[in-house]
């Protein structure tokens, strides 16, 4: 007989045998810039996250530092929005002066900046209109480009692409090694889907497209195969490491993925998923473990790293475990 319960019969055995773990240098926190001062504002739809204008930056730096969380990925909210996203890629845009101040404070800080124009657009698309409403795709390449240019110019250390453009990742690419940034990798966004668990995001970045969706650029859910040529162009495009979007509903997409490919990937634990899972702990329906058991189940199916709204939670979670160990 197969007696299993050997190895489960105390916490000593079962963290010798453990599989898979989740460690701080495995995470990335998601922080919401916004244009203005003196901001920490709560995001309704997020419980425990937070709007930051720069100055209001620094205490947070510091609690990621204490606690271990030694890598972002930034959003900006600007105060201006017109049809080209404009503020995305100027020099003295909200991401960019964020990045600069971020840098300063904290050099060692791996800084990672979404390279998208939902944010900044009036229309709230992820790229240029044609007359029609329509995202014209090869126009929206060079502004993606003139972006990430812009992010890499102030100090980024990494470049997300997510809006789902065809062909962005060499764009970015091309534009990148042309003015001397060959080391600066790409993780692209290359499995986005069409997910209703971006509401809150949508609500903590200012970014609902004011017509229409983004079904014709992100991906069906209802598609497993088509991720991973997605996945394979953007690989062949350049790209260093790749995202899977959302995470909780799309584990076997990353595990396929993991099979095939041979590049790092990283999921990203959207807001729905954590709103929904915050909202269970806050009301009691749920243990806090349950953030545990969520982060695990990324790094089991195959994740190097994990985007979460959860990383100051579970740096804290990790450091009181220290805290608490008998030398």
């Amino acid at each position: 007989m197969y007696r299993g319960r050997r190895l489960r019969k105390n916490k000593e055995i079962r963290a010798l045998v453990r599989e898979n773990h989740v460690r701080m240098d495995d995470l990335i926190y998601p922080i919401f810039v916004q244009e203005g001062e003196g901001i920490c504002a709560p995001i309704e739809s997020m419980p425990g996250q937070f709007q930051y204008s720069i100055d209001q930056l620094p205490p947070l730096l510091d609690e990621m530092k204490k606690y271990g969380v030694r890598a972002c990925l930034l959003f900006g909210i600007p105060a201006h929005k017109d049809a080209c996203g404009s503020q995305a890629y100027a020099p003295e845009g909200i991401i960019q002066k964020a990045v600069r101040a971020i840098k300063a404070y904290d050099p060692e800080l791996y800084v990672i900046t979404d390279v998208c124009m939902c944010e900044y657009t009036d229309h709230g698309h992820c790229g240029i209109l044609d007359e029609e409403g329509v995202v014209l795709n090869d126009t929206t390449l060079t502004y993606l480009a003139k972006i990430a240019l812009s992010h890499v110019e102030a100090g980024a250390d990494m470049v997300a692409p997510s809006d789902m453009m065809d062909g962005r990742v060499e764009a970015i690419r091309q534009v990148l090694d042309e003015n001397g940034f060959a080391d600066v990798p790409i993780l692209s966004y290359a499995a986005k889907y069409a997910s209703q668990f971006y509401g809150p995001f949508r609500d903590a970045a200012h970014s609902a497209p004011s017509f229409s969706d983004r079904k014709s650029y992100q991906m069906d859910p209802a598609n497993g195969k088509e991720a991973l040529r997605e996945i394979e162009a953007d690989i062949q495009e350049g790209a260093d490491a790749i995202i899977i979007k959302p995470a909780m509903c799309y584990l076997d997409i990353l595990q396929a993925a993991k099979e095939r490919f041979d590049v790092p990937f990283c999921v990203y634990n959207v807001s729905g998923e954590y709103s929904m899972l915050m909202q269970a702990i806050l009301n009691g329906w749920l243990k806090e473990e349950v953030i545990e058991e969520t982060l695990v189940s990324f790094k089991r199916a195959g994740a190097s790293m994990i985007i979460t709204y959860f990383a100051l939670m579970e740096g804290k979670r990790q450091y009181a475990q220290k805290q608490s160990r008998p030398l």
